[in-house]
């Protein structure tokens, strides 16, 4: 029953954090003769190719795409989607690692997200090996620290778990998150003190508060050091994922982390 309930809580947070994050595909429903069409515009593009696919909008429907470098103050550049492959598609031009470009689309003659523009962010392809342990060891993490909660709560030996957690979470944020990061952007690390990574900056803040507790173990109060970790680890993680993260800035031409 324990692990049941810590498996459906840490789903929900990560289910959560996934939609709620700035890389999650932005949902548009388009409308072509009166009837409704759901859309997922991209947030993450990758460097080699990044295509906006118009899955389901009929061939006899003309759209455009129309996008501009983010930050930037430049014209927007309008082209149109192709019939290719059964679908719409348009390409948008390839970034820098780290850059960001704005866009909107144009569908049977009206605008959707022209007053708010979806924002891309583009980096290197994550290879598969480095990328799948990150995410499994991160749930672990997170799913061992919610058992661990459940076992102080209810009076039951933790010790055990808790150290399981803190080297899940120190492997998996702190040998992992680095390889993800140098591969999908170039830096090994862009939290404190180095940038404002929000990703990185909360797994730093939740490891030193597991790390407290774990030095703490023999305090008789360690259950509430516990319980503060976990709950704030829970709190950090519900932020969005990837946000703040690096960006490239196109006037100094640099990678801003």
């Amino acid at each position: 029953m324990y692990w049941l309930l810590a498996i459906v809580i840490t789903l929900a947070l990560s289910v959560y954090q996934r939609m709620t994050g700035p890389t999650y595909p932005k949902r548009v429903v388009v409308e072509v003769n009166e009837e409704g069409y759901k859309m997922k515009l991209p947030r993450s593009g990758v460097r080699h190719d990044e295509t906006v696919r118009l899955k389901g909008v009929p061939q006899e429907a003309e759209a455009q795409l129309h996008y501009r470098r983010y930050p930037s103050h430049d014209d927007y550049t309008t082209v149109d989607f192709a019939w290719r492959e059964g679908a719409w598609q348009a390409a948008l031009p390839v970034q820098p690692v780290a850059g960001k470009l704005q866009y909107y689309i144009t569908v049977g003659g009206k605008d959707y997200q022209k007053d708010e523009p979806v924002v891309i962010r583009f980096r290197n392809d994550v290879p598969a090996g480095i990328l799948i342990p990150h995410i499994l060891l991160m749930f672990a993490a997170m799913l061992l620290a919610v058992y661990t909660l459940l076992l102080v709560l209810t009076g039951k030996q933790y010790a055990k778990w808790l150290m399981m957690t803190v080297g899940t979470l120190f492997v998996g944020g702190f040998v992992f998150g680095p390889l993800v990061q140098h591969a999908a952007f170039g830096p090994w690390w862009t939290g404190f003190p180095y940038g404002t990574d929000l990703t990185d900056n909360k797994t730093l803040l939740s490891f030193l508060f597991f790390v407290a507790a774990l030095a703490t173990l023999k305090w008789k109060y360690n259950k509430w050091v516990v319980t503060l970790a976990v709950l704030f680890m829970i709190a950090i993680f519900s932020i969005p994922h990837s946000a703040y993260g690096s960006e490239y800035d196109y006037e100094k031409q640099e990678l801003r982390r």
